[in-house]
């Protein structure tokens, strides 16, 4: 019964090698459990948030395709253009009824199952992985889209070139799985293994940290378009706290006192947002936070480490590398970023 944590991983550098070691993409969507006994379906996001009214279509094709009663670890991801599409999901994600209906038939998602926690009077958790398998793949034979069976490799070599293409189809890296691992809800012992990549970014804001203005919050970043104009891309925050308290002073005398001038000197107007990226844009996900920061002088480039880009920005929090004062600002531009080769997202399904 809900509310169940789901396994979770923790990075590695590579592909691990290991004997039986089971191998799985990484699909790059909300994570989630499924839950269904009859005509009751649960969708529990991984914070154990319920997901059903945002996926109306999903619950629907759960109810006609998925096991009569069974418990399902997997993710909900959105196919769009032959690719997987992280944005459109977010989009999902409305308050208004007549919206989400909308969207539902716009923008319908898809379950990849890779994962059994019950079955019938089976409570599967505690078996190994290597039994939980088989008993996932019998549940689940000749499932029809929107549901799909996650494919799986037990050959590293695979693994691998799934790795090294499977980017071009929106996935997010590769996940290994011990054979001999039970389901231990909450626990980081799957490994992941993601792509990371590096870019110059011109840094032109920060927020201060939670605990006082003293102490950097995170550093705002921004690559130059074709057109000239500074888009915000993302946010470096991952600091020790001395380093913190070091960064504030060091980045004073670039502090400007009024913003004007500044490439993003209109971001609390919402109609701004509509034309560039830029931050402290309006959003249903800030849950009321304090959007506001600190412009500064776009005048210092720094290195980072991200994984990969979501539309016009990077995906997640990216890691400050090093400050790289050899390099112009304008200079930082969406050129230098490496593009993965584009791939068949229905062959990334199908294991082939």
């Amino acid at each position: 019964m809900p509310p169940v944590k789901p396994m979770l991983a923790k990075p590695v550098p590579s592909v691990p090698e290991e004997e039986g070691m089971q191998y799985e993409a990484k699909w790059d969507g909300f994570r989630c459990l499924v839950f269904r006994d009859g005509d009751e379906v649960e969708l529990l996001s991984r914070t154990g948030k319920s997901l059903v009214r945002y996926f109306p279509e999903l619950v629907d094709a759960l109810r006609e395709r998925a096991p009569r009663r069974c418990v399902l670890d997997g993710e909900i991801v959105l196919p769009l253009g032959g690719r997987l599409d992280f944005e459109a999901l977010q989009q999902r994600i409305h308050p208004a009824a007549s919206r989400v209906r909308l969207l539902a038939e716009r923008t319908p998602v898809s379950f990849v199952a890779f994962d059994l926690l019950a079955l019938e009077d089976t409570d599967a958790m505690d078996l190994p992985l290597s039994e939980r398998r088989p008993l996932l793949e019998s549940a689940l034979e000749g499932v029809r889209p929107p549901l799909h069976l996650a494919p799986v490799t037990y050959d590293t070599a695979v693994a691998r070139d799934w790795f090294a293409h499977y980017e071009g189809a929106g996935l997010d890296g590769v996940v290994a799985k011990r054979p001999r691992l039970p389901y231990r809800p909450g626990e980081r012992v799957m490994l992941k293994v993601k792509h990371e990549r590096t870019a110059d970014c011109v840094l032109a804001g920060l927020r201060p940290h939670k605990t006082g203005p003293d102490a950097l919050g995170s550093l705002l970043l921004g690559l130059y378009d074709a057109s000239g104009a500074l888009q915000y891309v993302g946010a470096s925050s991952s600091f020790p706290a001395a380093r913190r308290r070091e960064l504030m002073r060091e980045l004073a005398p670039l502090r400007m006192d009024r913003p004007g001038g500044h490439p993003w000197a209109r971001w609390e107007e919402e109609a701004a947002h509509e034309e560039g990226r830029m931050p402290g844009a309006p959003s249903r996900w800030s849950g009321g936070k304090d959007a506001s920061w600190v412009p500064l002088r776009p005048e210092r480039v720094c290195e980072v480490a991200y994984d990969h880009m979501e539309g016009e920005r990077f995906r997640h929090t990216v890691l400050f590398r090093r400050w790289r004062p050899d390099r112009e600002p304008r200079s930082c531009t969406y050129e230098q970023l490496e593009q993965p080769v584009r791939y068949d997202l229905a062959e990334a399904l199908g294991g082939r």
